[in-house]
């Protein structure tokens, strides 16, 4: 019996971070290129009171043992990098990946990390640069008096200026760039660093960089973003169900305190 309250125990647990990875993935349903994460269970060791395949003291072989579980624990969060919806932006540095692929970002301290997330401003410089002012890499810098970009499907940048703008009154334009894609072996074993950004580990190997549309990447979408790839009905399903999950080795938990209870009467 006080075997099963630390198992209930594990199981409780468990099942709260359950609860707390659906909570995160509800909260992001709105987020830029999130992408979900779901849990995964092991059960913990098993003690065992007779082995598998013992002779019996009449001489026969016991078939099975008897093994008595321990309990569960989280194996993994996983985080899934199916692809989301893509929705028209108005922001014309807005740009989504249609398949495979990260956009690199250039962090302050000069090391690249990896984003889905492709809504982009412009900064005083006139470099593109993230929502909190990470370089998108490598740098695309729109020249003073071009107020526009074009971007192709494989990611060529065109800076574009307005007939106003121009001594003939005929629109100019002026190539910018190339924007190149990270793809992973195991993206799943991206090290997430908040702000919708990623960077690579041990697991998830090092970064091949390609072309759009290149190389399995994906292709660019200029002035569309990609939305959050949670399915809030599968999520609000997982939640009920965990809840039960956590009433229910709760329940035993305190069925396996009144047989203590009962059993510590008996001698009274």
């Amino acid at each position: 019996m006080v075997r099963s309250l630390h198992t209930g125990a594990t199981g409780m647990k468990a099942q709260q971070l359950m609860i707390d990875t659906i909570t995160n993935n509800l909260s992001n349903v709105n987020t830029n290129a999130y992408k979900r994460q779901r849990l995964h269970f092991k059960d913990l060791m098993y003690q065992t009171l007779r082995e598998p395949g013992v002779y019996n003291p009449e001489g026969g072989m016991a078939p099975a043992g008897i093994e008595v579980g321990m309990g569960v624990r989280v194996s993994s969060i996983q985080r899934v990098f199916a692809q989301g919806s893509l929705i028209e932006s108005r922001g014309g540095f807005d740009m989504a990946i249609a398949g495979e692929g990260f956009f690199q970002i250039e962090l302050p301290n000069g090391e690249i990390s990896y984003s889905r997330d492709g809504h982009f401003l412009r900064d005083s410089t006139g470099t593109l640069v993230t929502a909190d002012g990470y370089r998108l890499f490598p740098e695309i810098i729109i020249p003073e008096g071009f107020d526009s970009i074009e971007v192709s499907l494989s990611g060529f940048v065109v800076a574009h200026k307005s007939g106003m703008g121009t001594v003939s009154g005929q629109p100019e334009e002026m190539e910018l760039g190339q924007i190149e894609l990270a793809t992973f072996i195991n993206p799943g074993g991206l090290r997430s660093l908040g702000s919708n950004l990623f960077a690579e580990s041990s697991a998830s190997g090092a970064p091949l960089i390609s072309i759009p549309g290149e190389d399995n990447t994906g292709q660019i979408r200029h002035r569309m973003l990609e939305a959050s790839n949670v399915e809030i009905v599968d999520e609000m399903v997982g939640m009920i169900q965990t809840q039960r999950a956590y009433e229910i080795v709760s329940r035993s938990i305190s069925v396996s305190e009144e047989m203590l209870q009962t059993a510590t009467n008996l001698k009274r």
